[in-house]
């Protein structure tokens, strides 16, 4: 798609604009330190933002460093991790913090192409994180970005592609100051979702998100607080504490045990 340099520059003109009056302020905004990226970037995979701001600082709070979380049993950190939900995330993050301890001296990668082979890390989390924690211009689209993109180059089409965004995402980077450029984006887009309809809908990669209510993700969760707060259970005993049907509640443990969030000996389950 091309675009004139002319709607380019009034393009980013526009998000500045908005940016300098509107800009927001996030404990991880305020940091550069590698580590503190990395965990505020997973957090805010399928989180609101207000959420994670709680669960940021006291999470930090008792995991300050790569070291600090990699030693943390996992009792301890989905303890931590409770009402943010998706727990697989925070093993992601211990095991993502032994990889950096055990295997590159405690120094986390500032290529995105490294980052992905992290685990939590895809490549628009790689993207942002070398962004934020190095200030490099990279080129990664997320919700917010897509959305702003959506907004002001296509809004007559449907079906978009990423690979149709990334070419203005890489031609409107500020190659001086990425780091604040995509804080502006992502203000932005935050604006958007709350004054329009949502342009995301014009994303080929738009999905609707699922209710919580009633999900897998809901009986899972319960699961483990039971756990974590009885340290060791039966099953019986989760059958008759947690208010779902037990074919449900077998399938949740099941997968659970398989995935290593839970260990299973010959009369209960504890967190693994």
């Amino acid at each position: 798609m091309r675009v004139s340099a002319k709607k380019l520059q009034n393009f980013k003109r526009d998000i500045w604009k908005y940016y300098s009056k509107n800009k927001r302020d996030f404990p991880w905004r305020r940091t550069k330190d590698p580590y503190l990226i990395v965990v505020s970037e997973v957090m805010l995979q399928q989180t609101q933002v207000l959420r994670v701001v709680q669960k940021f600082t006291e999470f930090t709070k008792r995991f300050p460093t790569f070291k600090s979380l990699s030693l943390a049993s996992n009792s301890e950190v989905l303890g931590l991790w409770q009402g943010m939900g998706y727990n697989r995330r925070a093993l992601y993050l211990k095991a993502l913090s032994k990889t950096v301890e055990n295997e590159l001296n405690g120094d986390l990668p500032d290529s995105p192409d490294e980052l992905v082979k992290l685990p939590a890390i895809g490549h628009a989390t790689a993207g942002s994180i070398v962004a934020f924690a190095y200030n490099e211009p990279t080129v990664f689209v997320e919700t917010n970005i897509r959305r702003v993109f959506l907004h002001f180059f296509f809004q007559d089409k449907k079906q978009v592609r990423d690979k149709d965004i990334i070419p203005l995402v890489k031609e409107t980077v500020d190659k001086d100051n990425p780091r604040e450029w995509y804080w502006a984006l992502m203000d932005y887009g935050t604006m958007l979702v709350k004054t329009i309809p949502n342009p995301n809908r014009k994303s080929r990669h738009y999905i609707k998100q699922t209710p919580f209510i009633g999900s897998n993700r809901e009986v899972r969760g319960a699961v483990i607080r039971l756990i974590l707060k009885e340290r060791s259970i039966t099953k019986k005993d989760i059958l008759t504490n947690l208010p779902y049907h037990s074919d449900r509640l077998n399938i949740a443990l099941e997968g659970l045990v398989k995935e290593g969030f839970l260990k299973k000996d010959a009369r209960s389950y504890q967190i693994q």
